[in-house]
């Protein structure tokens, strides 16, 4: 089965060979850890008999989740190591800037030389996927080398467990690889075990992202401090971030917002864009522009900030510093079928969270608030209604302070509620290290 996976992985490579070569050449990001993508380490990384913790987080969100967690290992744990590996260039400078630069490094390639020559540096006594980061080949090595293999937050998007349900007779053997699996909701916990993953496999924890910390709060007000002056904001300002955006989801907000402020009373109402991916931000600048509404970017400080209808905030990892500027947030990913990002940052900030129809990764998130009245989705329409929708939405939060300011704080309160996932995974987790200790004191004793 590894054969043909690693066969035909080899000839994807070899397919997109061109393209990959391109963007190495032509973009820097590609350009950046590449021997780290194929399992060369820095000596740095070399276990040296410490006793080490893996962490896996694909991108920004996952990095997230993840802080909660390390941060409850590293006090329980004081004397154990911890290195943290992502895919993406977002994800590689959140958790750069959080964890430190000597901890964090470049996932590798699914290859197994690849695999086996990361593996042989750090010398893992556990490994902690985040989410839903299952490689079959690094499962397998891991399975091998009888590393203990944990997911942590784990779900199991709708897309996913369709995928794995068509094909059970391959990744039924991946799955079982897996030797703990921490998931966020019992609606979770249940498509694993309905992909034939013993129970006793199985814990359900609560979402880490309820946990998530608030981070240097000095260095957040100075973020949000600096963005202000950027784009000449004041704290009396009616501004709207649309945060996380995705592709095809621009054209309906700037087209709601021009909709919004033709509004009694909100005419003079600003709109921040976040894009959710770097490599967009010029496309998105362009296409603020051909609204016909007047830009300004982070990247580029000049004298039109003050004055501008659209600010695009083209920076990574300062999004969560700016909500607190906000009167009320947009979460992008939920306006297409692309299943939503993260409300929790700004319900944290006690903001009023509006989303679209479509927040499938979040599935247990959205109940935990919807049951609370503590975010405002729209309903699942197309086209001009979805537009009017949103306009309609967000012109009424605009238009009543005090139901933002109540909305806000049912949202605050959510997270309140349902924090302790931090602990509870740190205790199977421990408990699980434990167990690996002890089977292999007593199979070294055989």
């Amino acid at each position: 089965m590894y054969l043909l996976y690693s066969f035909l992985l080899s000839v994807g490579a070899v397919v997109l060979f061109p393209y990959l070569v391109y963007l190495v050449t032509f973009k820097p990001k590609y350009r950046h850890n590449l021997g780290q993508r194929f399992g060369f380490l820095p000596e740095s990384f070399q276990s040296n008999g410490r006793e080490t913790i893996w962490v896996h987080a694909v991108s920004v969100g996952e990095t997230l989740a993840a802080q909660p967690l390390i941060d409850e290992l590293k006090k329980r744990l004081p004397d154990i190591r911890i290195v943290i590996s992502t895919t993406t260039a977002t994800g590689q400078a959140i958790a750069r800037d959080r964890f430190g630069l000597e901890s964090v490094f470049q996932f590798p390639l699914d290859f197994a030389s690849c695999v086996r020559r990361a593996l042989s540096t750090i010398r893992p006594a556990a490994v902690i996927l985040m989410e839903s980061e299952l490689w079959p080949r690094f499962i397998h090595e891991c399975k091998r080398r009888r590393i203990p293999v944990i997911i942590g937050n784990g779900r199991m998007s709708d897309r996913s467990f369709r995928g794995y349900q068509r094909m059970t007779w391959w990744s039924g053997k991946i799955l079982a690889n897996v030797t703990l699996w921490l998931m966020q909701s019992p609606a979770d916990a249940e498509r694993i075990r309905a992909l034939g993953i013993s129970g006793s496999k199985i814990q359900n924890v609560g979402n880490l992202k309820y946990d998530l910390k608030i981070g240097n709060q000095q260095k957040r007000e100075l973020i949000a401090e600096s963005v202000s002056l950027s784009f000449g904001l004041n704290a009396s300002d009616k501004l709207i971030i649309a945060g996380s955006t995705t592709t095809d989801e621009e054209p309906i907000i700037l087209d709601a917002f021009r909709k919004l402020r033709k509004i009694d009373g909100l005419a003079q109402t600003r709109l921040m864009i976040v894009p959710r991916h770097p490599e967009r931000f010029d496309e998105v600048a362009e296409m603020i522009k051909r609204s016909g509404f007047s830009l300004a970017r982070r990247s580029l400080p000049d004298n039109s900030g003050a004055i501008a209808d659209v600010l695009l905030l083209d920076t990574i990892g300062e999004l969560a510093a700016v909500f607190p500027l906000a009167s009320v947030v947009f979460i992008g990913g939920s306006l297409v079928p692309k299943g939503g990002h993260n409300i929790l940052e700004p319900a944290a900030c006690a903001k009023p969270v509006v989303v679209g129809p479509h927040m499938e990764n979040f599935r247990q998130v959205m109940k935990d608030f919807t049951a609370r009245k503590a975010v405002v989705p729209l309903d699942d329409l197309e086209g001009e209604a979805l537009v009017k929708a949103l306009a309609a939405t967000l012109g009424e939060l605009m238009l009543n302070e005090q139901a933002r300011r109540v909305l806000g704080e049912r949202a605050q309160a959510v997270i309140v509620e349902n924090r302790g996932a931090a602990e509870r995974c740190a205790d199977q987790i421990i408990a699980l290290l434990d167990s690996s200790k002890v089977k292999k004191i007593e199979s070294a004793k055989v």
